[in-house]
């Protein structure tokens, strides 16, 4: 079974996800002027919203935010590079390479499981 920190873990990556296609959908939506992307959009932003907000139940908030940044960012800008949108460059890559690497690094931390909820403030 898993642990209530696992599940948050797993929920907070896939709401990094989300950020990624909301993001991209965003772009494509002209400014709202066309309606999939921008439906695409509303609804990715909605659930990745609301997972990174369960996340942080379990894991403290700047950890969750800089990771669901940190690996919305890269997924952006590798889809970006993937479907040609934008240049990739060896240094790119490095670059978000190391992003990823900071936000794997946050997770491997000592502490990193749940956020003591003595610490919280009262809801």
């Amino acid at each position: 079974m898993l642990s209530k920190a696992a599940i948050a873990w797993g929920v907070l990556l896939a709401s990094a996800v989300l950020e990624a296609v909301w993001a991209t959908a965003l772009g494509l939506s002209d400014g709202f002027t066309r309606p999939l992307p921008t439906m695409v959009f509303a609804a990715t932003a909605t659930l990745s919203m609301l997972g990174l907000g369960l996340a942080v139940k379990q894991i403290p908030l700047g950890t969750a935010y800089a990771v669901w940044v940190g690996i919305g960012a890269a997924l952006t800008v590798g889809w970006a590079m993937a479907t040609g949108v934008e240049p990739a460059s060896p240094l790119k890559l490095l670059f978000i390479a190391g992003i990823v690497a900071c936000a794997a690094g946050l997770k491997m931390l000592p502490g990193h499981g749940s956020a003591d909820p003595e610490a919280l403030p009262p809801s």
